[in-house]
Order: C-alpha cells, then sequence, then structure tokens
C-alpha cells in the first residue's frame, strides 16, 4: 500500500466532506446563507474537485482498486458528520446515532488494516 498516496486522499476526504457538511447545513445558523442558496451551491465545483482527487489516490494507494476510496469516503464522512452537527448545531449523539458511527470506525478500519 502507498502510505503516501493515501494520506493525500484522506486529507482530500476529509477536506470535501468539511465543505459539503458547511454547504448543505450553514443555511441552519447563518442567514445569508439561508437566503443565498445558489452562492453557497457554487461551491461545488471545488467539493467534486476534492472528491475527484480522493479517489485518484487512494485508488493508486490501493494499486487501482476504487472500492476502498468508497468505504473510506463513507466512513470519514459519517464520522465528520456527526462530530461537525454535534459541535455547530448541538445535535446530541443517540445511541443508534452512535452504534452508526462505531461501523463507520470499523468499515474504515477495514479498508486500512484488512490485508487481502
Amino acid at each position: 500500500m502507498d502510505y503516501k498516496a493515501l494520506t493525500i486522499g484522506v486529507f482530500f476526504f476529509i477536506a470535501s466532506q468539511v465543505v459539503i457538511w458547511f454547504q448543505s447545513h450553514l443555511q441552519f445558523f447563518n442567514k445569508w446563507a439561508s437566503d443565498n442558496p445558489i452562492m453557497i451551491s457554487s461551491v461545488g465545483m471545488v467539493v467534486s474537485y476534492g472528491s475527484i482527487m480522493a479517489t485518484k489516490h487512494i485508488a493508486g494507494a490501493f494499486n487501482g482498486l476504487v472500492w476502498p476510496s468508497r468505504f473510506i469516503g463513507f466512513s470519514i464522512g459519517i464520522i465528520l458528520f456527526a462530530f461537525l452537527t454535534w459541535i455547530f448545531l448541538k445535535e446530541p449523539l443517540s445511541y443508534k446515532s452512535m452504534v452508526c458511527i462505531g461501523l463507520a470506525f470499523c468499515i474504515l478500519a477495514i479498508q486500512l488494516f484488512w490485508k487481502t
């Protein structure tokens, strides 16, 4: 496994998921964002570029396989969503949500540490 490519890919996924979260949820705590959804949606090109780069690097880290990039991106998205929603929107985590977050960590660990 190419750890440099994996690290770059994970960085791109984290950055993209954070931007996606704010793009989707800024409307709930910022009036300007709520009143200007077209302007907020214009950030989509940046998010798309980040997702493309993340997929490219993670697929490269796994010798061209794309499934790991999908599962890693999904897991990072779930984990960041939970953290950002808890911090910015003050939504508590239910037991059901905590189990799902735990499963996301399990999926991430399987992709990173299970050798085929």
